[in-house]
């Protein structure tokens, strides 16, 4: 496993290239997150001439807000559907053209019968929406790295 510093500099990397493709497409990017808490969109915020493209974001912990803002469908929230609608209602919600989104259970604990590690990601972008599910190990901030790295690489692989 890689230390933090090094996940923390690919995801600014990562970062970095997503502004160079929306710079190049001129296109708005937003993110839908949940159990990054807002991770991602700090790194897009830091990114170069964030305030050209990155439209912002929805931090949809609780599924209440997921269900309400979101648009997700009620029921489970960690499953690829949840995070496409996710992805999808905050395209819709900010006005943007390509958006990421996660879902999750970062742990320590198993939720919705899922154990702490499984994350669900989307990326929407245009009439596409690729959805993944991976299955990360290591402590909960380790999670939430490897969650951010994963999902700026499927939005900059979906906008490229």
């Amino acid at each position: 496993m890689r230390a933090p510093d090094e996940l923390n500099e690919d995801a600014s990397a990562l970062a970095r290239d997503i502004a160079e493709l929306a710079d190049k497409h001129d296109l708005t990017v937003a993110v839908a997150e949940s159990l990054t808490g807002g991770k991602l969109a700090c790194h897009l915020a830091a990114a170069p001439d964030s305030g050209d493209w990155f439209r912002g974001g929805i931090v949809a912990y609780a599924s209440a807000v997921k269900f309400a803002v979101l648009g997700v469908p009620e029921g489970p929230v960690i499953t690829e559907a949840c995070a496409a609608a996710m992805a999808r209602g905050a395209a819709t919600a900010v006005g943007a053209d390509a958006a990421v989104a996660v879902t999750g259970v970062g742990g320590p604990d198993p939720q919705e019968g899922q154990p702490a590690g499984t994350v669900c990601l989307a990326a929407t972008y245009a009439d596409t929406t690729n959805t993944r599910t991976c299955h990360f190990d290591g402590e909960p901030d380790e999670v939430l790295d490897q969650t951010v790295v994963q999902a700026l690489r499927m939005l900059r692989d979906l906008i490229s």
